[in-house]
């Protein structure tokens, strides 16, 4: 029996593989796992449970396929995506079979993740979630924000100062999070979870206001690593939430499915801080309006009733018995009362007759 040397049987397989092969695949697959390292990409590709292979992307070659994948899906390659990769196969006597990523079609992940995208959409419009923050009444005055976002994104820093110089009085108690790649989608949800915390906690202590609403805001650096906002879990969470959620959050490319789900969706953080003072300008123009309309309908009874009292004053001024007099009227008394008929009176009364200029007593002879 011919034996072989572990060395000798691995030759024996590379030879095979290069002879019985062709010089390259187009491989549909998952991307498992990915990490970076000298340059180099190092993947793990699945097909489910049906198969698993190691693929690397060496340096030259990855620097110009991740710029080519970034600049035509907008997302930058990460674990979870499906992706349809030229490969050639490799044989390593020390490190067995693997992958080398030669080329990559960026169609083939546009299409899964718009997919993808409908299918969240359809599952949340299923289970009555997709206009579900729209029946959250905003409050008249929003005034305490709950904000989500990294702590160091320049887009933070552009939101607070702009509502800091407002003039209004804003609140805004921050929530630190990862905004993008593969945790985003986990410390967002847990923002979030602490926001209710924070909110529960405010009712229990009687505090007078809890949050008015939510701001998810992401800004000052690139455009890719968006694909949590398309997340079914992120957004059934945020459709529930307690409170309204507005979003800016920068996806220039196109409207993630977490902007269909909130309450109100704007482009940026500058867009949601300039919404969010606008509308508190209109607050103020309205009660403005309202105190000049109060105003006004004051001044107007106060011109009514004065003018009641003048009428009333010339009514009393026109029954004056003064005033009668003077025209030759004059007024008859009995004992202190007004003698009204001459049945009142009798012959021997004295009787009083008021006049202009004085009063003069007198005896009644016959009536």
């Amino acid at each position: 029996m011919h034996s072989y040397s572990l060395s000798e049987l691995c030759n024996e397989i590379g030879e095979v593989l290069s002879e019985g092969l062709a010089p390259s695949y187009w491989v549909q697959a998952e991307i498992s796992s990915l990490s970076e390292k000298g340059g180099h990409m190092y993947l793990e590709l699945v097909e489910g449970k049906k198969a698993k292979a190691r693929a690397t992307c060496w340096a030259g070659t990855r620097e110009l396929l991740s710029a080519y994948f970034e600049s035509e899906t907008g997302q930058r390659l990460q674990a979870g995506m499906s992706v349809l990769v030229e490969v050639e196969v490799q044989w390593h006597d020390v490190y067995g079979l693997s992958l080398s990523i030669i080329d990559i079609d960026p169609r083939f992940t546009i299409g899964d993740m718009a997919r993808q995208r409908r299918q969240t959409i359809a599952q949340l419009e299923a289970d009555g979630l997709l206009d579900a923050q729209q029946l959250l009444p905003l409050p008249t005055l929003i005034r305490r924000i709950a904000v989500i976002s990294s702590p160091s994104a320049a887009g933070y820093g552009d939101f607070r100062h702009q509502l800091e110089h407002s003039g209004f009085p804003f609140e805004t108690q921050l929530f630190g999070a990862v905004m993008q790649g593969e945790g985003a989608e986990k410390s967002i949800l847990a923002a979030l979870q602490e926001i209710e915390m924070t909110n529960a906690q405010m009712a229990n202590a009687q505090m007078a206001n809890g949050f008015d609403v939510v701001v998810i805001i992401r800004g000052g650096g690139a455009t890719t690593d968006l694909s949590c906002f398309d997340s079914y879990t992120l957004c059934a969470v945020c459709a529930q939430f307690e409170l309204p959620v507005l979003t800016g959050i920068g996806h220039t490319r196109d409207v993630s499915v977490l902007d269909l789900v909130a309450h109100e969706a704007l482009k940026t953080p500058t867009a949601v801080a300039e919404w969010l003072i606008h509308r508190m300008e209109n607050q103020r123009n309205r009660l403005n309006d309202l105190s000049m309309r109060l105003q006004r309908t004051a001044e107007r009874q106060k011109t009514l009733r004065l003018h009641r009292i003048e009428l009333l004053e010339q009514r009393l001024a026109v029954s004056n018995p003064e005033r009668i007099y003077r025209r030759g009227y004059s007024l008859l008394t009995k004992n202190g009362h007004i003698v009204r008929s001459v049945r009142d009176l009798h012959p021997g009364d004295r009787i009083t007759t008021h006049l202009a200029d004085g009063a003069a007593e007198s005896t009644v002879i016959s009536c």
